[in-house]
């Protein structure tokens, strides 16, 4: 039974949250270019940063990769190539784990790093443990619901996919997300403040991919100093015959 409470978080919310992170980002770009960074902070801590970013990073690639195929491509197509609906089930269950243990893993290093390093402690705001705390609670909801998930082998893409795709045609299915277990629902809800929060964090260096570095013209590097000419009397500050080529 769809209420207005449902239609406010599964209607209401995703249409707000999409503004938000629209409109947020072309101000951002447009008044505060500046910021728009990672605001690296790899010159006052490598040690923890070298394990924790590449964690958080290439398990954060997956869980997109992952989440990018099981909620906009519909499950017709995965069985029209062959796939049944327990196999993708189980490859789904396992890389998400995966994924999932390498975003907490990384998360864990980078936010041990921002509270035992001064130095590092230093250089974070308010909004960047609002960023963090949200990213944490997605990826361990994003883990218990694929612990949920895995006895139960719900099948998402009839519900929570259905509904999501339809934002897009401004269609949404608000009876298809209600029929999803409510570790999906809250999962999908608590993705939705991380959008609305998304344009004014550090995340924003998201978009900024160094394309132009593919066809970048090569760098020429020159010595500071010529080389002096193997003479004698005549290399580094040695005297030497004025009007003689160095």
């Amino acid at each position: 039974m769809t209420t207005a409470w449902s239609y406010f978080w599964w209607v209401v919310l995703p249409y707000v949250a999409m503004a938000v992170f629209v409109i947020g980002h072309i101000w951002r770009w447009r008044y505060d270019q500046f910021g728009w960074t990672s605001r690296s902070t790899q010159l006052q801590e490598r040690g923890w940063l070298k394990w924790g970013s590449p964690l958080f990073h290439y398990g954060t690639f997956a869980a997109i990769g992952g989440h990018v195929m099981g909620i906009l491509i519909p499950a017709r197509w995965t069985t029209a190539i062959g796939i049944s609906p327990h196999a993708y089930h189980v490859f789904a269950a396992s890389a998400g784990l995966v994924a999932a243990v390498l975003v907490i893993g990384g998360m864990a290093v980078l936010a041990a790093r921002r509270v035992f390093v001064p130095r590092v402690r230093a250089t974070t705001g308010p909004v960047d443990w609002v960023a963090l705390v949200l990213l944490g609670i997605i990826a361990m909801l994003g883990i218990v619901t694929t612990a949920v998930n895995a006895p139960l082998e719900h099948e998402y893409r009839q519900t929570i996919s259905l509904w999501f795709r339809g934002l897009f045609n401004l269609n949404p299915d608000v009876s298809a997300a209600l029929r999803a277990p409510l570790i999906f629902q809250i999962h999908a809800i608590a993705a939705w403040a991380l959008f609305l929060v998304w344009p004014f964090t550090r995340l924003v260096h998201a978009w900024s991919y160094p394309l132009w570095y593919l066809w970048r013209p090569y760098v020429v590097y020159r010595a500071k100093r010529a080389t002096p000419p193997n003479e004698p009397g005549t290399g580094g500050r040695k005297w030497r015959k004025i009007g003689v080529p160095y």
